[in-house]
């Protein structure tokens, strides 16, 4: 039935010039139906895409590729029937709180009398009934999100779109604001007719959605879709949430194999990106790993609450490990290798030396920077040449970065140096000529 979609998107694709001027590809054949009655959450590591798709969405940023529908029309600037919350609260520091919700009525020409009508229903609504006249220096941010909300829900939106809109606040008020959200939508008390979650935090989503997307990285597609059929309110440790919390961690930590390349194709430039995550990191999460309750073997939503680190930090070092040859991530467990026993039980020495081999073997971009200061004058480059080696396939800051990770990894496995003045690399001082 098509008359109950309320959003509808078909190979949907975005790009977004770099500062070298060269494209970069954000979406690609993003396919997606939002129906009237659902909940849907959007996951996705870093580069998926997410907030972009979401801003597609509501009429925020134009696709440049496929077709993006509200009710059956085309999204051709801000959709009418469509709010958004944002993770940053976004209010007027110098307007009342009531003001700040009043804005979006104001900008649809509503009477003064019925924007006053309608803020304090809201407010009441979402429980800042007395807050009216408060500025938002005067409240915790979970009350500045609730001001957010308001804002959102006073334009009675058939589309509530919220960007990460619990994680700037702390564990206890995200979840107790989370949860009054779904209660005025299971109640009926609100006239939304469908709310789209982006959200980086695995069990949020599944407390949340009737249906969990995930998108995969540079660019982002859709690549598993989760049903999540239990009735609200969830219980967070039930055995089947549990189940479901595993089932999409194993999902969001599955290594996907690169497409096959036909025969006299030129081969693809190596995948030169790295895990954006340190050394530090990822020797911690392996200790933890490695000790007990654990003992070499651990349930990922478990360690991630042993760990008390969130979802999005947690991943790269995941993949990290994995890369590494120090772990294996499956079905929602990492296990650590002989090679990753062995290591958690090293020496400070043996630990580097494990670790430089296995970044030379694993990590293209440490091969390429090695060989390239092995046949240099003097085994000493600037970094500038591996900058622009990585622009050719992502953006400026992201270049840096991953040439800064791969910095550090190469480092403390004693592979090379680096002049961090000169912006140099070289080759340790008893292998130059």
């Amino acid at each position: 039935m098509t008359q109950d979609i309320l959003i509808r998107l078909e190979a949907v694709g975005k790009s977004f010039t770099s500062a070298d001027g060269a494209p970069r590809r954000i979406l690609d054949g993003v396919d997606f139906t939002l129906r009237q009655g659902e909940i849907v959450a959007l996951l996705g590591k870093s580069g998926s895409g997410k907030s972009t798709l979401l801003r597609i969405m509501a009429g925020l940023v134009p696709a440049d590729g496929g077709k993006a529908d509200y009710a059956g029309r085309a999204i051709a600037g801000p959709a009418p029937g469509v709010a958004m919350v944002f993770q940053s609260f976004a209010l007027f520091p110098w307007l009342t709180v009531q003001q700040n919700v009043e804005l979006g009525l104001e900008a649809q020409g509503v009477a003064p009398a019925e924007r006053e009508r309608r803020a304090d229903a809201v407010l009441e609504l979402i429980g800042l009934a007395g807050f009216g006249g408060a500025l938002p220096r005067e409240l915790s941010g979970g009350m500045r999100q609730r001001v957010g909300i308001a804002r959102a829900l006073v334009t009675n939106p058939d589309v509530l779109l919220m960007d990460e809109a619990f994680s700037a606040l702390d564990v206890l008020t995200g979840e107790t604001l989370r949860n009054d959200i779904l209660a005025l939508w299971d109640g009926k008390q609100i006239p939304t007719r469908g709310i789209v979650v982006v959200s980086h935090n695995i069990e949020e989503a599944v407390m949340m959605a009737d249906r969990i997307i995930i998108l995969s990285s540079d660019p982002g597609r859709i690549v598993s879709e989760v049903r999540v059929d239990l009735p609200r309110p969830r219980d967070a440790d039930s055995a089947r949430v549990r189940a479901l919390i595993d089932e999409v961690y194993g999902l969001m930590t599955t290594r996907r194999a690169a497409p096959a390349v036909p025969a006299g194709v030129p081969a693809p430039q190596p995948d030169f990106g790295l895990p954006d995550t340190d050394v530090e990191r990822i020797e911690a999460v392996l200790d933890l790993v490695a000790e007990p309750p654990f003992d070499g073997r651990a349930d990922l939503p478990q360690l991630a609450e042993e760990a008390e680190l969130p979802d999005e930090e947690l991943f790269p070092t995941f993949e990290a490990l994995a890369m590494l040859g120090l772990a294996q991530v499956e079905s929602g467990d990492i296990m650590l290798t002989p090679l990753g026993k062995r290591y958690a039980t090293a020496q400070q020495a043996e630990r580097q030396e494990i670790f430089g081999r296995q970044v030379l073997a694993h990590v293209p971009l440490a091969g390429r920077i090695r060989t390239a200061l092995a046949e240099s004058s003097g085994g000493t480059l600037s970094e500038e040449p591996f900058i622009e080696l990585l622009e050719v396939g992502m953006k400026e800051n992201r270049a840096r970065r991953t040439l800064g990770i791969a910095v550090e990894w190469g480092r403390y496995g004693e592979l090379y140096e680096y002049d961090f003045h000169l912006k140099r690399l070289k080759l340790p001082e008893d292998e130059q000529a």
